[in-house]
């Protein structure tokens, strides 16, 4: 179990670390290619729609045969699409790389697989905790990598920086031959009869992931669980993408929003850990919902004065802490309630909200500061967003199990 805490771990501090700091790329890219900032908002809008659209076939995959082969994928995809993006003239070839290939190799090498392989791996007292680990992996990806993203766009450029960071994402390959042990569970099968043992066979042979999928989508708590993913999505990558921008709106020094989005992932370390500590005692729906509540207070807060280094850094730990604290008590929710057998595709259906809620959050952003040479109504927007999420957590019922044969297998 530790060898693949550790592998896992490890991925998701590169594979997250690296495109937590695509919004320092922003104004360089723009400013060199003439491009718009909604040109380059609609790039990683598409990649966190081709995340989260393939992340269900992802996790099909990873369910079926392991975490391996889907993870060395991811590499030589997040490789080839950071060499495109420093090397794309023609915005068409900087959204198929930028968006499509980065975007299909997140979906490889990210929660829905790593997850997929603590479900299986850990027991389920235990599993909110991993899951912490993981998401607090990920937090310290962006605690290290935005910082050594700024400099080396200030020491080297921004080409030569998206250079060394496709290096970075081969990383990926040694990690998951760390991953070779995970196995999905075996299906059942019928065996000889032997004398004196009676040999239980489920007479409809076992369930498919297409009937798995079509029961969790009938339980009531996985659609509130799902619809307030969105909400998620649409915060981070607003904010991840578009904050630098903002605060250079605001003749803020460069620095300032290096330090926020590091401080961002410095204290989600604290914020995802300790989530998963509380996930073993407390309600985790109930977690969740007061979440996102906070996360509108303390928009609230930020836009309601002018911004300022102290203000950016105290704004940037109180999100840090929210940050990716909803990660594991959402994944946890679906693994206790439907299961781990095809925990690796329910989670990236989950997911796949998650980056719709992501789209419209990094799009949006940029079509609206075209239009009105202002993020204030994008602001209000996620603040309202957060309420809403925070009423649709509340009714959900982490110990239900949905009704039909994969509610039957839990009971």
């Amino acid at each position: 179990m530790w060898q693949l805490l550790f592998c896992g771990a490890f991925v998701v501090t590169l594979s997250m670390g690296i495109r937590h700091g695509f919004g320092l790329w922003l104004q360089p890219i723009c400013m060199e290619r003439g491009w718009s900032r909604e040109s380059f908002s609609f790039a990683l809008a598409i990649q966190n729609l081709v995340w989260g659209l393939s992340g269900p076939l992802v996790g099909w995959w990873a369910d079926r045969r392991g975490a391996t082969a889907p993870l060395w994928l991811g590499a030589l995809l997040y490789a080839a699409g950071l060499l495109g993006m420093a090397t794309s003239t023609h915005l068409g070839l900087f959204t198929l790389s930028t968006g499509v290939l980065i975007g299909c190799a997140q979906a490889c090498s990210t929660y829905a697989v790593v997850y997929g392989v603590i479900g299986r791996h850990v027991s389920a007292q235990q599993r909110s905790w991993a899951m912490g680990i993981t998401a607090a992996a990920g937090s310290f990806g962006q605690f290290l990598m935005v910082p050594l993203s700024s400099t080396l766009i200030s020491g080297v450029g921004w080409q030569t920086a998206l250079w060394v960071l496709a290096g970075t994402a081969l990383l990926i390959v040694p990690l998951g031959w760390g991953l070779r042990a995970d196995r999905p569970a075996p299906r059942p099968s019928a065996a000889p009869a032997q004398p004196g043992v009676t040999v239980a066979i489920d007479p409809q042979g076992p369930m498919s992931a297409l009937g798995a999928l079509r029961e969790a989508l009938a339980h009531p708590s996985y659609q509130l669980l799902t619809a307030g993913y969105f909400v998620c999505g649409f915060q981070l990558a607003f904010i991840g993408v578009h904050l630098p921008s903002y605060l250079k709106d605001h003749a803020l020094p460069a620095h300032v929003a290096t330090t926020a989005l590091a401080l961002i992932g410095l204290f989600n370390i604290f914020g995802t850990y300790g989530i998963g500590q509380l996930g073993q005692r407390w309600s985790k729906p109930y977690l969740l919902a007061g979440i996102y509540a906070l996360r509108a207070v303390a928009m609230v807060a930020f836009i309601a004065v002018p911004p300022s280094a102290l203000s950016v850094g105290l704004f940037a730990a109180t999100m840090g802490v929210l940050w990716l604290s909803t990660v594991p008590p959402t994944n946890a929710i679906v693994a206790q309630m439907l299961g781990v057998r095809h925990l690796s595709m329910l989670g990236a259906v989950v997911f796949l909200s998650h980056q719709l809620g992501s789209f419209c959050g990094v799009w949006l952003a940029g079509h609206l500061y075209d239009l009105t040479g202002s993020y204030q109504v994008v602001w209000w927007i996620a603040i309202a967003l957060g309420v809403t999420a925070a009423v649709l957590n509340l009714p959900v019922r982490e110990h239900q199990p949905p009704k039909g044969r994969l509610g039957e297998a839990l009971a």
